[in-house]
């Protein structure tokens, strides 16, 4: 199928949501007020725990669910009063939906079909070939693996030419490997249609491996709006830091400002932070939270110390556990300032005296630390992350 981006600017433009909300009649919000634009031809993934409001709001997309308040646009038209079969979209479930006693190409056909379009041979041969399954076509769905039936679901969305193609966590009942491997499908399928795609997922490496947008949702809302790379290097509250993946914090008072740095104090020491990597105010005297990602720092023992480059940030400590995992070891340090600290480092050449009890140094680059408001709570963001993980 030769599909071009076009396509999605062809069939409508972007999805906006305008104060879009859900309350239900026992008074449970699962959406908050909120506005939302999804930009036409995009990927764009709704991440967060359950609970957070991700899925609701992509059902009031789909016309599934009723808002409370405001509208769901869809280019230039609102749909926010039409039932879901009067809406440009289509949805792929988790549970695939296929009709057992249909073989492939029948059950891609069948939104055809029902359209009253007789000659259908054609449109779904492009379809099955988009999606890698045009040999498979006489098969029954229960002769497919998870993966190639998921890739029947899609392609039975697709051919109706939907504006937009929503994504229920779609990998959620695919084992590891092959929810990688679908990861990069959905991917290449988005790309060669153009259509604007919607995924709604609470894990992290999906969203961030197929979005060109990630919207992080907590509690409603949306916590934190843009580029997998931009949400995991510059978060703007601990729930974000936290949700992506694992981040550590020292408490600062900002002592200074020389250009474009900051420099802060904590304890008896001093560190660096770019002001422009930092979303909590930089007025000297101020409090803050230096975050920075275990991947980042560097680790070398004590007896070591004068080798750490002039500029580094650095902290002392005593490992208080390892943990080797193949391509990284794990240290748990703990010091008068990084107690807690997780410090992942890759196996390449390992130091033999990195080990539980050891005096260590840990340092790294004042470009890869962030800054937060102080006044957030990070053991309950952290706490809220793995609770809701957990949910």
């Amino acid at each position: 199928m030769t599909t071009s981006s076009s396509t999605a600017t062809e069939h409508g433009g972007d999805v906006r949501l305008t104060g879009i909300s859900k309350t239900y009649d026992n008074g449970f919000t699962a959406v908050r007020p909120l506005d939302l634009t999804v930009p036409a031809g995009s990927f764009f993934a709704l991440l967060g725990a359950s609970g957070c409001g991700k899925t609701t709001t992509l059902r009031m997309i789909a016309g599934l669910e009723e808002p409370t308040t405001g509208t769901v646009r869809l280019g230039d038209q609102d749909v926010t009063g039409l039932p879901p079969y009067k809406r440009p979209v289509n949805t792929v479930f988790q549970s695939y939906a296929l009709f057992p006693h249909l073989d492939i190409f029948e059950n891609v056909a069948f939104g055809l079909r029902r359209r009253g379009i007789k000659s259908v041979k054609k449109q779904v041969e492009e379809m099955l070939d988009l999606v890698q399954l045009g040999e498979q076509a006489r098969k029954k769905p229960h002769q497919l693996s998870g993966g190639q039936q998921q890739r029947v679901a899609v392609a039975r969305a697709l051919i109706n030419h939907p504006q937009v193609l929503l994504l229920d966590e779609p990998l959620g009942a695919l084992d590891l490997k092959l929810r990688r491997q679908m990861q990069l499908e959905l991917k290449r399928i988005q790309t060669e249609v153009g259509i604007t795609f919607i995924h709604v997922t609470h894990d992290q490496e999906e969203a961030m491996t197929m979005a060109d947008t990630v919207a992080v949702m907590n509690a409603g809302t949306v916590e934190q709006l843009g580029a997998p790379t931009d949400l995991y290097e510059n978060p703007r509250s601990t729930f974000v830091a936290n949700f992506l993946g694992t981040s550590n914090f020292v408490s600062c008072e900002i002592s200074g400002r020389g250009g474009d740095e900051l420099t802060l104090t904590a304890g008896d020491g001093k560190l660096a932070l770019f002001a422009d990597r930092c979303s909590a105010p930089t007025t000297t005297g101020g409090k803050l939270l230096l975050g920075v990602r275990p991947e980042k720092i560097s680790i070398v023992h004590a007896d070591d110390a004068a080798s750490v480059p002039v500029g580094r940030n650095r902290l002392t400590g005593r490992i208080k556990d390892s943990s080797f995992i193949g391509v990284s070891t794990q240290y748990v340090v703990e010091g008068p300032l990084c107690d807690g600290f997780e410090v992942y480092a890759q196996n390449v050449e390992r130091d033999p005296r990195l080990v539980p009890g050891a005096e260590v140094v840990l340092h790294w680059n004042p470009a890869h630390s962030f800054g937060l408001d102080a006044t957030q709570d990070v053991e309950a963001g952290a706490a809220k992350v793995e609770e809701d993980a957990a949910a």
